[in-house]
């Protein structure tokens, strides 16, 4: 088992519905748990499937050189960078404020 963290933006309340069925939503879009690796991937699966325009982020607890792991999906202006086996989060400028 392995804590894991989801938080969301902006996805169909139906998948709000179905990630409260393995994980505890303690905010709106925050979700917590302990889970199995194959869980957690299973959940991944069910947020690539039906995230339709919204944005994610999961980490969870690894023996990695950070302590954990991290992906994404959808548009965000924080995206993960691999600096030298160490996976960072860049900051996009926002493109409206160069208008």
């Amino acid at each position: 088992m392995t804590f894991t963290v989801v938080v969301t933006e902006s996805i169909p309340p139906r998948l709000r519905g179905r990630l409260a069925i393995w994980l505890l939503e303690v905010r709106a879009g925050v979700y917590i748990g302990d889970v199995s690796r194959r869980t957690r991937e299973m959940i991944w699966h069910q947020l690539c499937e039906g995230s339709e325009d919204g944005n994610v982020v999961m980490a969870w607890a690894s023996n990695h050189e950070s302590g954990f792991e991290f992906q994404t999906l959808g548009p965000n202006r924080r995206i993960p960078v691999d600096f030298d086996g160490l996976r960072l989060v860049a900051f996009q400028p926002d493109s409206k404020a160069d208008l």
